[in-house]
């Protein structure tokens, strides 16, 4: 009954309203609809387009062959400016694929060639580890029936292990100039044995001679980079070095003869330098060819004759003379990659050839010394690891294959720019 009455009440009312008022309200009532409607079609229209733009991408992008990725490769930039602030190019400037060279390519360059042309200083220490392990036979005596050795048969073995500690500085100027100067600081240790003195072939005796670390000779060097690498030249360094003898020299040490052996005799100090001064011209190249990096190094040292108050190695005797080192040259040639970022991983041999040294005692002939005359030979493993963009590690391990050549050497240095 209630909602009968209610329907018959509202029945009543539109009856008695005008039917203008009505129809008026309607009309807006469909006029914002059409707006509404209108708005949603503007919009489907913009998201049909918008599906439309990104199906053709997956298409294209579906229908286009997968293609092999490329390995990183060492590029030099010849046409492109340098980073650097100087402007000029610089070698092992970029991957291939990259904008800016990873920082181990620039430290393989700086170690192949010597030059140091990431900054405007920087400031190398490194620690270098060398053992020696000589053995000679002697004979005095003859032999009978061509197999049976009559006489005294004596052994010498000499075992040296040596620390120096390097400590350079480096200034680049402009890209092309490079000035550094070098202090080592030397600790030596020898330990000579000898067996068959005097009357007893079984006897062996062992003397040790050490020396306190002491500064060794002070050097200084000036290079040029007078080439750039192209595809067709590599990078050249030309490099001039002075050492001076700031060390301990090695003339007038006295021999002192061992209490119970002798047959043994072992120098009463160690030396940490030559006593003379030198100069050392040098050629350095390096030449991408990819995905390696070759180098090689020419160097020439002339040393310079020197008076000494005492040449003698004699207990007891004071004898004043010049000192007149062999000259030696020394090359070298390698090849490094680039392993990653921060690594790279070189392999490279070295020879050094010394002369044989004079010497002239005052109010005598010049005299060669001999033995004095060195082959040395080394086989060479370098790696360069880049802990930040400023600081790098660098190992390297030189192994002797000639009887000149130490056993083997083994170094670190930490480079680090500013």
């Amino acid at each position: 009954m209630h909602r009968i009455s209610s329907l018959r009440l509202a029945i009543c009312v539109c009856a008695v309203l005008p039917s203008a008022f009505v129809q008026a309200a309607t009309q807006a009532e469909v006029d914002a609809l059409k707006q509404e409607l209108d708005a949603l079609k503007q919009r489907y229209e913009t998201q049909q387009k918008a599906l439309m733009v990104l199906e053709q991408r997956v298409r294209q992008v579906e229908d286009q062959a997968p293609a092999p990725q490329q390995p990183k490769r060492l590029v030099v930039s010849t046409n492109k400016p340098s980073p650097t602030k100087s402007g000029s190019s610089s070698y092992g400037e970029a991957l291939k694929e990259d904008s800016s060279p990873p920082k181990s390519v620039e430290n393989l360059y700086d170690e192949a060639s010597g030059f140091f042309g990431n900054g405007t200083f920087s400031v190398e220490t490194g620690l270098t580890y060398t053992h020696y392990d000589t053995r000679q036979l002697l004979l005095n005596g003859f032999l009978a029936l061509d197999s049976i050795f009559l006489g005294n048969i004596g052994i010498d073995h000499i075992k040296a292990d040596n620390w120096q500690l390097d400590v350079t500085g480096r200034y680049n100027w402009n890209n092309r100039w490079q000035f550094d100067v070098n202090v080592p600081v030397l600790y030596r240790e020898s330990t000579y044995e000898s067996a068959g003195a005097g009357n007893s072939t079984a006897q062996v005796t062992d003397e040790t001679v050490r020396r306190d670390p002491t500064i060794g000779d002070v050097n200084a060097g000036i290079s040029y980079k007078f080439l750039d690498e192209t595809e067709s030249r590599p990078d050249a360094v030309v490099s001039l070095r002075v050492k001076a003898p700031t060390g301990k020299d090695p003339y007038g040490i006295k021999l002192v003869r061992s209490a119970s052996n002798d047959n043994l005799n072992v120098p009463e100090d160690l030396p940490t330098g030559n006593g003379v001064w030198s100069i050392t011209p040098g050629l350095s190249l390096v030449k991408t060819v990819d995905p390696a990096v070759l180098f090689g190094s020419l160097s020439y040292t002339h040393n310079f004759q020197r008076s000494f108050n005492d040449i003698s190695p004699q207990q007891g005797t004071k004898l004043g003379g010049d000192v007149e080192l062999g000259d030696w040259f020394q090359f070298g040639a390698g090849v490094a990659f680039a392993l990653n970022e921060k690594t790279s991983m070189s392999f490279s041999f070295s020879n050094l050839v010394a002369q044989k040294s004079k010497i002239k005692p005052d109010g005598q002939g010049w005299q060669t010394v001999t033995g004095s005359d060195a082959n040395a030979a080394y086989f060479n493993w370098g790696l360069t690891y880049a802990v930040t963009p400023k600081f790098t590690i660098v190992p390297n391990l030189s192994i002797g294959i000639s009887p000149d050549a130490p056993d083997y050497s083994l170094s670190v240095k930490f480079p680090y720019y500013f």
